[in-house]
């Protein structure tokens, strides 16, 4: 008997036991589906970390700093002074940097101090902002968006990040909130009426505004600084997010201005206290940071971040596999019992294919293509059922945020064959000991009994 002639009577078994497939296809198909789900949510999830790990983290950039003592004063040898002379960061330095292989974009960055900015109509933030003095025409290479106006090197001028323009309230109104928050610390009430000022934007753009800083002298204001950019919000961030970011770029002319007039420490003007490096590839960090180790410099990246996080990933991804085989072990044993139960059932038919000259490898083969036709079977079910609940998960999401760009549960690839395989070994490794059994049954025996 022909391999073609053993799937044909497998599969009118399978068709005509529709009560027996249905139950078997179905426990198949939800340890299938399970497996697709649970390594679904756990790569989507992964991807979605990372994306917000690259988004707050930069994982494709590298920040370099001066090498250690670079900027360390007082009575150092000739040598000493040397070698702290080659750690500084320096334009010639800058420019040899963008130079490299692999390098997207380089910029020299100028972090000042954290600052109240307040306009000239009385309207103050009622959280700090960070001033980075940097290349602003560099801003869109480091992926910065610009929302409202352009980003210029133009002197006396500054551009804001989405959460800078937020939370602009006159000062009695801030002096009244303040009262409030002594008077009750432990009132929410006031802390989420704090919360939702914060999370009002301002129309900043081409106004000008003034940053003020306090030194044991008392508190300096600067000149004002005229908004001529302002960044859009980046993707996948909330307002709420985003009030705790609050950024203003100024170029590093007007830093030094700065660093001057409100009497900052800060860097000697020809050097930098630290670059800015993106990577065209993530891959490719390793690499360019050793390119940038030869020129006698600090280097720091997220890459450890991101291997934890993918170590993390495994155990978690390994624990949803677990659960996934459990529900397909149990599954087996129905069809294990399922096809026992078809084995005492079908003796005669076993007795007469046994007289007519079929052998045992045919018989126990009938039953383990069998087995096999059913964990197919629950395989395409399962995989049918993963994207429907997939599709219910997203949905659910959804309407739960509100926002399209939320975490989006994906089936990648990989994990179909995987379901399949596993639904498929299952199905076979069910159907071996009632093949072997049905194999044993005595032909005389089984065609008189029945």
């Amino acid at each position: 008997m022909r391999i073609s002639d053993i799937t044909r009577l497998s599969w009118d078994q399978v068709r005509r036991r529709k009560v027996v497939t249905a139950l078997c296809a179905a426990g198949i198909s939800i340890g299938c589906a399970a497996i697709i789900i649970a390594l679904s949510i756990g790569e989507s999830a992964q991807v979605y970390i990372e994306k917000q790990m690259n988004s707050y983290l930069k994982m494709d950039e590298i920040t370099v700093t001066a090498s250690t003592g670079a900027y360390s004063g007082g009575g150092a040898s000739t040598a000493e002074a040397d070698s702290l002379q080659k750690g500084k960061l320096t334009k010639q330095k800058l420019d040899i940097m963008r130079q490299i292989e692999h390098v997207k974009a380089a910029t020299p960055y100028q972090q000042l101090n954290y600052m109240e900015t307040m306009t000239l109509d009385g309207l103050t933030s009622q959280m700090q902002t960070e001033i980075i003095g940097t290349d602003i025409e560099m801003l869109s290479a480091f992926g910065n968006e610009i929302n409202q106006g352009e980003a210029s090197n133009l002197a006396g001028t500054i551009v804001l990040s989405y959460g800078a323009t937020m939370g602009f309230i006159d000062e009695e109104s801030k002096r009244k909130i303040q009262e409030q928050i002594d008077a009750n610390p432990y009132d929410e009430t006031v802390y989420q009426q704090f919360e939702k000022l914060n999370r009002v934007p301002g129309a900043l753009y081409q106004k000008q505004i003034q940053l003020r800083s306090y030194s044991p002298e008392g508190q300096i204001v600067s000149r004002p600084l005229r908004v001529i950019g302002v960044l859009k919000k980046p993707v996948g961030v909330s307002d709420e997010q985003a009030m705790y970011d609050k950024k203003g770029y100024v170029s590093l002319e007007t830093a030094e201005l700065l660093k001057k007039e409100l009497k900052l420490e800060g860097g000697e003007q020809e050097a930098y206290n630290s670059i800015i490096v993106k990577v065209d590839n993530q891959s490719k960090i390793e690499q360019v940071e050793k390119q940038l180790q030869k020129l006698v410099v600090s280097t720091r990246t997220n890459l450890q971040q991101k291997e934890r996080l993918a170590n993390e990933f495994k155990i978690i991804k390994a624990a949803a596999l677990g659960i996934g085989v459990f529900i397909l072990i149990i599954a087996s044993i129905s069809i294990v019992v399922a096809m026992t139960m078809s084995t005492y059932q079908r003796r005669r038919q076993i007795g007469i294919m046994k007289v007519l000259g079929a052998n045992l490898a045919q018989i126990r083969n009938m039953f383990i293509i069998e087995a096999a036709l059913l964990g197919l079977l629950g395989g395409l079910l399962g995989v049918l059922f993963s994207y429907w609940i997939v599709w219910g998960i997203n949905a659910l999401i959804y309407n739960l945020s509100g926002e399209q760009d939320s975490v989006i549960i994906f089936i990648p690839l990989i994990t179909i064959p995987i379901g399949m395989a596993f639904a498929l070994g299952t199905g076979i490794l069910s159907g071996i000991y009632p093949a072997i059994s049905a194999s044993r049954t005595d032909a005389l025996t089984a065609i008189r009994r029945d």
